[in-house]
C-alpha cells in the first residue's frame, strides 16, 4: 500500500516544541552527551553502488546502526540518553546547582540516581537502551515485555540488572501495564512512544535519535533525495524527517515511512488524516515494529515532514535481511535484523512499481539514504531467516 501525505499540515514548519526538541542546538546537544559515553564511535554509512545499479537510481547509502554503543540498535541513543538527562535534572533541583554530563558519576549524584527506579515497555530494543542508562548511572530499571518478546532479547535486557516483567498480549498492552504499575509505585516511565500528557519524555528519546542523522550528513557526499525510514510507534521516523525540515528548509529531501502491513498504525493514521489504533491481527516478522497506535509527537511531526507512507509484507523484510548479508556484486555484507531493513525494504518496493517512481520523482539522479535499525539482536531468529549465521555474513566482507 502507498500513499502520498494530503494532510493540511503537509510541508508547513514543526510546532515550536518539536523545532527546539529536534533542532541543531538540541542535536549538538546530544553529540556532547555522547563523548562521555564508553563505546562512542560513528556508526558507518555504507554505500551500494551495485544496488543502486541494479535499481536505477545514482546511490544507496545506508547508516549502519548495528554496532551503536554495543547494543547492536539505534535505541541506544534513545533510552540511555533520557535516562541520563532526567537523573541530571534530579540532581540539579535537588543540589541547588546545574549538573552537567562530566559530574554524572560523583558521589552526589550517584547517591540520587539510587533512589530512582525508571520503567518502560519494550519489544527489545527500547528497553535494552532504558536499562543500559539505569545501570550506568547507578539507577533501578524495570522493563515490561509482552508475549512475543523472545527469550534472547529478553536476556539481552536483564544483563543490565534489569527487573523484567513479562505481560500478556501485545506492546500496547505492556506499553499500558507499565504506566499502571510505574503510576502505583513512583517509577519514572521513559517510553518512546507518546500520549495525552505524557510528551517531554518521548521526547528528549527521540531527541537523541538526532545524532545518527547528523552523522550521517556529515558522512554522505551528497544530501540525500529520497529518505525511506522504517516506523513501529514513529519515533525514529519522525526524529529524522523533523531534523531533515530543520536542517535544508525547502530543500530537504523527499521523506517516506515505511509501515509493516501487519501493524501499520501509521499509514492508517495517515489515510485517516489522525491518529488510529489498528486492530491486532496475525504478528509480523518485523518484532521492533509491532506497534498499533502511533506516538502522538511522531504523528505531530511527520503530518508535517513525511512526504508519503507505505507498507511492505512479510516476505519483504526477509528478502531484505537476505539481500544485505548477500549483496550485489562490489557491495559489501551488513548484517540487519528482520526490522532493520524495512526502510531499504520500502525502498525496492518503490524503485519496482512505476506508479510509486513517478509519485516520488524517483529516478537515474535519486540519491538514497536508509537506515540499517538494528544487528541481529536474536543471533537464532537471524540464522533461521537467513541461513547463516552473523558472523558468517560479517566475515564475508564485499561480494
Amino acid at each position: 500500500m502507498f500513499l502520498l501525505n494530503t494532510h493540511p499540515d503537509h510541508r508547513s514548519p514543526l510546532d515550536l516544541i518539536d523545532a527546539d526538541t529536534l533542532g541543531l542546538e538540541a542535536s549538538e546537544g546530544v553529540e556532547r552527551h555522547l563523548r562521555y559515553r564508553d563505546n562512542n564511535a560513528e556508526t558507518p554509512l555504507v554505500s551500494l553502488p551495485g544496488l543502486a545499479a541494479a535499481t536505477g537510481v545514482a546511490a544507496i547509502h545506508v547508516k549502519d546502526e548495528g554496532q551503536r554503543l554495543g547494543l547492536g540498535s539505534f535505541k541506544a541513543l534513545g533510552g540511555a540518553y533520557a535516562v541520563i538527562r532526567l537523573v541530571l535534572e534530579e540532581a540539579t533541583a535537588r543540589l541547588g546547582q546545574v549538573v552537567e554530563m562530566e559530574r554524572l558519576h560523583s558521589p552526589a549524584v550517584r547517591q540520587i540516581a539510587q533512589g530512582m527506579t525508571f520503567a518502560c515497555a519494550t519489544d527489545g530494543n527500547h528497553g535494552r537502551s532504558v536499562a543500559q542508562g539505569a545501570q550506568l548511572v547507578g539507577a533501578r530499571s524495570a522493563i515490561f515485555v509482552h508475549a512475543g518478546v523472545s527469550d534472547e532479547r529478553v536476556a539481552a535486557i536483564a544483563r543490565f540488572g534489569a527487573e523484567m516483567i513479562r505481560v500478556d498480549g501485545s506492546y500496547d498492552d505492556s506499553v499500558k501495564e507499565a504506566t499502571r504499575i510505574s503510576e502505583e509505585r513512583g517509577w519514572t516511565i521513559v517510553s518512546d512512544t507518546s500520549w495525552p500528557g505524557y510528551e517531554r519524555i518521548p521526547g528528549l528519546v527521540m531527541q537523541g535519535y538526532t545524532a545518527l542523522i547528523r552523522e550521517a550528513l556529515r558522512q554522505i557526499p551528497e544530501p540525500p533525495s529520497h529518505v525511506f525510514v522504517q516506523a513501529g510507534v514513529g519515533g525514529i521516523a519522525a526524529a529524522v524527517a523533523g531534523h531533515l525540515a530543520i536542517a535544508f528548509g525547502e530543500r530537504r529531501p523527499l521523506f517516506i515511512v515505511v509501515d509493516p502491513a501487519r501493524a501499520a498504525c501509521l499509514f492508517e493514521t495517515a489515510r485517516a488524516g489522525h491518529p488510529v489504533v489498528v486492530p491486532h491481527g496475525e504478528p509480523t516478522i518485523m518484532a521492533m515494529l509491532e506497534c498499533y497506535e502511533p506516538s502522538r509527537i511522531a504523528w505531530r511531526i511527520l503530518s508535517r515532514a513525511a512526504d508519503a507512507f507505505m507498507t511492505v509484507d512479510e516476505e519483504d523484510a526477509v528478502s531484505v535481511m537476505r539481500r544485505l548479508a548477500d549483496p550485489a556484486a562490489g557491495d559489501p555484507a551488513i548484517v540487519s535484523g528482520e526490522s532493520g531493513g524495512v526502510g531499504l525494504a520500502g525502498f525496492l518496493r518503490a524503485a519496482a512499481s512505476s506508479e510509486m517512481k513517478a509519485a516520488l520523482s524517483m529516478g537515474p539522479q535519486s540519491r538514497i539514504l536508509v537506515i540499517s535499525t538494528e544487528g541481529a539482536t536474536d543471533a537464532g531468529r537471524y540464522r533461521e531467516l537467513v541461513g547463516v549465521s552473523p558472523t558468517e555474513v560479517l566475515s564475508r566482507g564485499a561480494a
